[in-house]
């Protein structure tokens, strides 16, 4: 029996350098492909089919039993016959909808990614073509969000007609964004405007003055630094601050003026936020609705497709991202186990 056990696991030994081994070699090869390729690929979904195919399998579902071969052959049916209709080109021609979609943080971090995909569409769009872009944020940083801005900008100039939908918030950076599409749609409970700037940082000065502990600060140029965090802050410097301040604003009220033209710019750039329906009466939005029911609307008589750029992640990520959602969910099932034992009867 001690025999057969340390055969055994001599067998063990060896599969498990076998894998680790191939493993390894694996990751080599991949690194090396990742190295000499591209660092990002393309993702692109056609929405108009992935809504059939979901309107389908409920139709199925909802049937009686007897009546889901006769339902398959009509799926069977009308698929050759479109088939056959491109195939002769007899296909009505019909608008391409395309969709990006910006998640917007306090740096404006996907940017370099949105000018990456607005490229690629300028390459592929066609004149008449539509662009949806699926946005939300809070707004950051000025210069950030005035590059995105500008990104968003290039399809306007491409003569490609732009719709911004707003789902959730498209507030301060994110409204310089919005503002300028052809259309404006945002979600009845939606967040707009905040159309200001605002600039904050402690001074520790009296309490390091208190220690008997001294900041020296070297400027060349009367305004290099107005207001610093560690040394003694003048009215000058703070004047000066205030100045820079209401520039930055007067170039926000100035680029939003410009792409709403009918908007009272004075009476809604107070740094005030609105939900949907009172954005649309101050004019900051052009129609309520959800990015989900005006794709479904445009669906009727247009291909709607979805475009994204994703990074093309080494195999180590990719496996260690698999771990971590595993984690995840079995934490989230466990807290959800633990929540429903309270409702339980004992």
């Amino acid at each position: 029996m001690n025999e057969w056990l340390t055969d055994f696991g001599m067998f063990l030994a060896q599969v498990l350098s076998l894998v680790v081994i191939g493993g390894l070699v694996v990751a080599v090869v991949v690194k090396a492909r990742g190295e000499v390729g591209e660092r990002t690929r393309l993702r692109i979904e056609e929405l108009n089919t992935n809504r059939e195919y979901r309107r389908r399998r409920l139709t199925m579902a909802a049937s009686e039993p007897g009546e889901r071969k006769r339902l398959l052959k009509g799926f069977r049916k009308d698929d050759k016959s479109r088939g056959r209709r491109g195939r002769k080109g007899k296909a009505e021609s019909r608008q391409t909808v395309w969709v990006l979609d910006f998640h917007g943080d306090l740096r404006a971090s996907a940017t370099g990614r949105l000018g990456e995909e607005v490229s690629a569409l300028l390459d592929a769009a066609d004149e008449g073509d539509e662009v949806v872009i699926r946005l939300e944020s809070a707004g950051g940083l000025v210069h950030a969000y005035g590059l995105a801005a500008a990104e968003l900008d290039r399809l306007r100039e491409a003569g490609l007609r732009t719709t911004v939908c707003v789902d959730k918030v498209a507030a301060s950076g994110g409204y310089l964004m919005a503002c300028g599409a052809d259309q404006l749609r945002a979600a009845p409970f939606a967040v707009l405007g905040s159309i200001g700037v605002v600039a904050q940082l402690p001074n520790v000065h009296r309490l390091l003055k208190r220690h008997d502990i001294d900041v020296e600060l070297l400027t060349a140029g009367r305004y290099k630094r107005t207001l610093t965090v560690f040394g003694e802050n003048t009215e000058e410097g703070r004047e000066k601050f205030r100045e820079d301040l209401e520039g930055i604003h007067s170039l926000f009220k100035r680029h939003v003026a410009e792409r709403r033209r009918h908007l009272d710019i004075e009476a809604v750039a107070t740094g005030e936020v609105w939900y949907g329906s009172e954005a649309l009466e101050q004019g900051l939005v052009d129609a309520l609705g959800t990015s989900e029911a005006y794709l479904a609307e445009r669906m009727k008589d247009a291909r709607v497709i979805g475009l994204k750029l994703e990074p093309k992640r080494k195999l180590g990520e990719r496996l260690g991202m698999a771990v971590s959602r595993g984690v995840e969910r079995a934490v989230e099932r466990g807290l959800e186990v633990l929540d429903a034992s309270r409702w339980q009867k004992r």
